[in-house]
């Protein structure tokens, strides 16, 4: 798997240096460079990990990470100019995980990076996805809302990760059988509709009524 990790840096050399780097070391990186929502913008793209800066224009980081820690335990490091015993504490009071201070060295910065994805996904702790109040476990294929949970079948979960990965977004049927069945000369169209009504009947039985909504003519949408 591919870690996704968003960068939140409002200075263009500091953030083009991260990107590359990052890309350079095989992560899949997405930077925000409109900073309104921010944590909106965050909960949207779904990322592993995310770098964050304090002094941001509008938001400081600080209030940036304690809105995320509201929906996401993704892990979260401050990248900062700011280095004061004070700075390093409000970064862990708003929900931070680790504090490196700029000018920072590569070598830390990646081990730093590569030691939390290891102690946060890969020692017990599943992945999460998140829309709304729902949480969808991508590797256990099980789904929970309001302390109930449903289990998925292999299809079911595809589509559930594929509308989580673009929550708010209309994602169109041809895309999502492309997604689902790519490997297949032929599929029913309708196939793709009884899954989502299968879907929709163990959402259902968990509380979540309409929470897979239908755009007639264009798709589905969460």
């Amino acid at each position: 798997m591919k870690w996704k990790i968003v960068v939140i840096e409002d200075d263009f050399r500091i953030r083009t240096e991260l990107e590359t780097l990052l890309r350079a070391n095989d992560y899949e990186v997405s930077v925000i460079r409109e900073f309104t929502d921010v944590a909106q913008r965050v909960k949207l793209l779904q990322p592993h990990l995310i770098l964050l800066d304090i002094k941001l224009p509008g938001e400081s980081g600080f209030s940036i990470c304690a809105k995320i820690r509201n929906f996401s335990e993704v892990p979260i490091i401050f990248v900062t100019s700011f280095d004061t015993d004070m700075d390093e504490l409000n970064s862990i009071m708003s929900g931070g995980d680790a504090f490196i201070t700029k000018p920072y060295h590569t070598a830390v910065l990646l081990a730093r990076i590569a030691s939390l994805l290891k102690r946060v996904y890969s020692e017990g702790e599943q992945e999460k996805l998140f829309c709304q109040e729902a949480v969808l476990y991508p590797e256990s294929g099980r789904m929970e809302y309001a302390g109930k949970q449903i289990e998925l079948t292999k299809t079911e979960l595809k589509i559930m990760c594929y509308l989580f990965r673009h929550t708010g977004v209309i994602c169109t049927r041809a895309d999502m059988v492309e997604y689902l069945w790519d490997n297949q000369l032929y599929v029913d169209d309708n196939a793709l509709s009884v899954n989502i009504n299968r879907i929709r009947d163990k959402l259902l039985s968990i509380g979540l009524r309409d929470f897979i909504k239908t755009k007639h003519g264009q798709g589905y949408r969460i």
